[in-house]
């Protein structure tokens, strides 16, 4: 029984991908760290970690081959940027222009894609472990060698790794989506509270929030996919969990969608139980997506549990009990309550075929949209593209590169012997927006003086440098494990990892004060840089996001209106209008969080904002129920009813995109009141489907006048606040 349950419990340690990760790096920091300490080569042991960090964090996630060429591109990279450091140390100017250009120009890599841009930025880390160790370096090729012999050694391990457990990241990013997944739902289930007063704009603020921690949930998962297809198309092996994503997908699409105004539900049922029946329904159906996640990284299959089965039926008996009482004035509400219900049930179904998805009923098409560059002149296109002030890539290369000169500037004009740790702070914290660079200061700031507090007594306490590579090994692991995680602390390690590394030179002492004061120095210039150089002040742009969220709503409910007259298709132009504006309604979540963290005087219309952030996400979950119940209606008149109601809603998000993104006060679309009234009202013989499609159309109808005027009160305010700093 012990044996089976610590079995178990390794199991579980090894399905996390953080721990999983530490491992790695673990099994190649000792790989350097035993044979240095056997053959006394204590001037090696530096450079040689600090290869394997820079590998480590170039590594991206792709196939055995798609790893085996960002491989030799990362060591090509790695190669350039440590030779060109060497050989242009001794002479400041030049070495301030190839500072300068070789900066820019591998940010400007990142337009290629995010593998790219993790071997870009490990590219300059390199860069500047490299001139760490310039001036002790006794040859051209000592240093190079060294760092690229570590960064070599991991990159050899991570291929083996990946050769042997092939599929581990596709089940660690599906773990994550249905992770999150539990998450959103408990953040549901409390719209369902039976009160009176129900304010639902902060608790759709938050649901806005969870949704948008999903997609990026979702979008990991895709890219995870995507690496292991050929041209957008799964191999046998990726199938079954190719399965589980396009189940994953269509749960996201149930479960972020609205059926009714929730305060109208719970001012009518306060006094009934079959609210909380549903809040329970969708605590459960969270508690079961735990489950899914912990069996998928487990590589386990799923038992669907008897309790939310459970709660299903007794939900149903409660909606049973309510229709048994025929109060006409519940007629509306009970409808939309069998519209939730229905949905809900569905869920139910979808998670409990998640170890068997071939059952589930997600179409035929399973072409997955890979937007990739995949040749060298489609690379070429995308970075050229960037070439322009609106960029907000360009941007972020240009304020980095004038970052790193300036600190290099300064190193010289104050002599600084370890100077070089401005260069690492700054390339570290100076983020492409103000509110992760504020973030990332803070963090870096109270990490590394941590660390240099806790380093002193430890060089003390373990005064032998045999001790100290074991405590080094240990520093770099941790690191790692806490990098994505908590920075602070990834930080503070990374710090107490620096200190041994150099008391393996005899300098761990000498370290600890210039070490805390090229923080701050690195940390001022970043702040300097984000604020003063071309700076990305969200309320600058806020109005183009919020267009891009309306646009994408636009064309979501387009692609899913065209579906009641032919039927439910989850096709590849389906699948992307539906991701892209779950993506937008994230993106502009985002921005408005980002907007709060700059500083005030930067800050507009913030209520406003959030307002138009609530109808957004709204609007998304009912335009999301539409897509969750589509199926194709028979009757003719009620086609040209919807389609008539569909066209002005579309010429209604139309006028609105222009509004914002122009940044301009308009006139609405003047509306049909008859029309409206049709839409708002239907007949007892209509089918469930006719009135659930005119029921979400008179939602969306309901919010576009707000959504109007909030866009030119968000319009005036900008435009007010942009003169005032001006």
């Amino acid at each position: 029984m012990q044996t089976s349950r610590l079995k178990l419990t390794l199991r579980r340690y090894w399905a996390n991908d953080r721990i999983n990760f530490s491992i790695r790096v673990f099994i190649a920091l000792v790989g350097v760290a035993l044979p240095c300490w056997y053959f006394d080569a204590k001037s090696e042991v530096t450079p040689l970690v600090l290869g394997i960090i820079a590998s480590a964090l170039a590594e991206t996630d792709d196939n055995l081959s798609g790893r085996i060429k960002a491989f030799i591109t990362t060591l090509v990279c790695f190669f350039v940027a440590a030779i060109s450091i060497e050989l242009l140390f001794p002479y400041p100017t030049l070495f301030a222009v190839g500072l300068f250009s070789s900066t820019f120009g591998f940010i400007m890599l990142g337009a290629m894609g995010a593998r790219y841009a993790s071997i870009a930025f490990a590219s300059l880390l390199l860069a500047v472990y490299t001139m760490l160790g310039a001036a002790e370096s006794p040859n051209l090729w000592y240093q190079p060698t060294l760092l690229l012999g570590g960064a070599t050694w991991y990159g050899l391990l991570s291929l083996t790794w990946q050769a042997i457990w092939p599929n581990q990241p596709v089940q660690q990013s599906l773990a994550a989506v249905f992770s999150e997944f539990a998450h959103y739902l408990d953040c549901k289930s409390k719209l369902f509270e039976p009160v009176s007063n129900l304010v639902p704009q902060p608790l759709r603020l938050e649901a806005a929030g969870k949704n948008a921690r999903v997609v990026t949930a979702l979008n990991n998962a895709k890219a995870t996919l995507l690496h292991r297809a050929r041209r957008g198309h799964p191999n046998e092996t990726g199938d079954k969990f190719l399965k589980i994503y396009f189940l994953a997908q269509d749960i996201h699409e149930r479960a972020s969608s609205s059926h009714s105004r929730y305060q109208d539900l719970a001012a009518e049922f306060q006094r009934s139980d079959v609210l909380f029946r549903f809040q329970r329904l969708l605590a459960r159906q969270a508690q079961a997506c735990r489950e899914i996640s912990h069996a998928i990284a487990m590589g386990k299959p799923y038992h669907h549990g008897e309790t939310s089965v459970r709660a299903l039926d007794e939900l149903q008996e409660s909606l049973l009990y309510l229709k048994n009482q025929s109060k006409p004035e519940w007629r509306t509400y009970l409808a939309q309550l069998d519209y939730l219900f229905n949905n809900l049930a569905t869920v139910e179904r979808q998670l409990s075929n998640v170890s068997n998805p071939d059952v589930a009923q997600t179409g035929n098409d399973t072409e997955l949209a890979d937007n990739e560059a995949r040749s060298m002149k489609e690379r070429w296109q995308r970075i050229t593209s960037q070439f322009t002030p609106n960029s907000m890539l360009f941007r972020h290369a240009l304020r980095m590169a004038i970052a790193l000169t300036v600190g290099y500037g300064c190193i010289l004009a104050l002599d600084l012997e370890r100077g070089y740790w401005i260069l690492l702070t700054t390339l570290f914290v100076c983020q492409p927006n103000y509110s992760a660079t504020r973030q990332k200061l803070v963090q870096r700031v109270i990490g590394t003086l941590a660390g240099l507090l806790v380093g002193m007594p430890l060089l003390y306490l373990f005064p032998g440098l045999d001790g100290q590579m074991v405590l080094m090994v240990l520093a770099g692991v941790l690191f790692f494990s806490f990098r994505t995680a908590h920075y602070g602390v990834a930080t503070f390690f990374i710090t107490l990892l620096v200190l041994f590394c150099f008391n393996q030179l005899g300098e761990g002492f000498a370290v600890i004060l210039p070490r805390l004061g090229d923080t701050l120095l690195g940390c001022l210039l970043a702040v300097l840089a984000v604020s003063f150089i071309l700076p990305d002040w969200e309320a600058k742009r806020l109005h183009k996001v919020m267009a891009s969220a309306v646009q994408t709503n636009r064309d979501y409910l387009g692609q899913i209106i065209g579906q009641y007259r032919i039927g439910k298709k989850d096709s590849l132009n389906y699948r992307i209008a539906r991701r892209d504006a779950h993506n937008t309604d994230a993106q502009l979540s985002t921005a408005i969080s980002n907007m709060l963290a700059e500083p005030g005087r930067y800050r507009m219309a913030t209520n406003e904002s959030f307002r138009f952030l609530t109808l957004n996400h709204a609007m998304l979950s009912y335009i999301s129920a539409l897509g969750a119940h589509r199926t194709r209606l028979e009757d003719e008149r009620t086609h040209q009813l919807v389609a008539q109601a569909h066209r002005q809603i579309h010429a209604h998000l139309d006028c609105l995109a222009e509004q914002l993104d122009g940044n301009l006060c308009a006139q609405a679309p003047a509306s049909d009141s008859e029309l409206e009234q049709r839409v708002s009202q239907w007949r007892d013989e209509d089918c469930t489907s006719i009135r659930m499609v005119l029921q979400q159309l008179h939602l969306i109808q309901r919010m576009l006048p707000e959504m109007h005027s909030l866009a030119n009160k968000l319009a005036a305010r900008t435009n007010e606040g942009s003169e005032a700093t001006a």
